[in-house]
């Protein structure tokens, strides 16, 4: 399966969220999955990509001309899509991709991950997304999402819906059905 994982390119970032980005390239790759990801060196971009590759995986990047021009192109890909825009960027990794992951980041991840979420409401495609709320990272939006619940600016029963986990072993077990 191809997998696309969303997540901060940071360095600075708390240790224990870039041993996340370990954890999972490596078992991503350990289970046979190609990781798909921006392409781009940073944070947890470099250590679930760099994970995946140690481990023996297959890792996609997709890159646009302005990652490139400022140097953070990553070495560690087996392939690469070069992209003219984050735009693209991002409708590429929904094609190539079977499912998607949101590890925690900042603005680009949540860009992305509400691309995924908005494009699959309209039913551009079916593939499930799973964000990772990591200690609560994520706790905020999913009440926000219920909230739009409460007040009908969402519907009950949703065509789309993301499926938080709070741990990687939780998001391990999802895979693998």
């Amino acid at each position: 399966m191809k997998i696309a994982v969303y997540c901060s390119a940071k360095d600075c970032i708390p240790e224990e969220y870039l041993r996340l980005g370990d954890a999972l390239g490596r078992w991503l790759a350990e289970h046979g999955h190609t990781l798909v990801y921006g392409g781009a060196t940073g944070g947890l971009m470099t250590r679930t990509s760099d994970a995946a590759r140690a481990a023996g995986g297959e890792v996609i990047g997709v890159v646009p001309h302005r990652i490139i021009a400022a140097g953070r192109l990553a070495a560690n890909c087996t392939t690469q899509y070069i992209v003219k825009s984050m735009a693209e960027r991002k409708q590429t990794m929904r094609d190539v991709a079977d499912c998607f992951i949101c590890l925690p980041g900042s603005y680009g991840t949540l860009d992305e991950m509400f691309d995924v979420i908005a494009s699959g409401t309209v039913g551009e495609h079916k593939k499930p997304i799973y964000i990772l709320n990591y200690k609560g990272f994520y706790e905020g939006i999913r009440r926000e999402a219920e909230d739009m619940r409460a007040l009908q600016f969402l519907p009950q029963q949703e065509s789309y819906t993301p499926v938080y986990v709070n741990t990687l072993e939780e998001l391990y077990k999802l895979l693998i059905n």
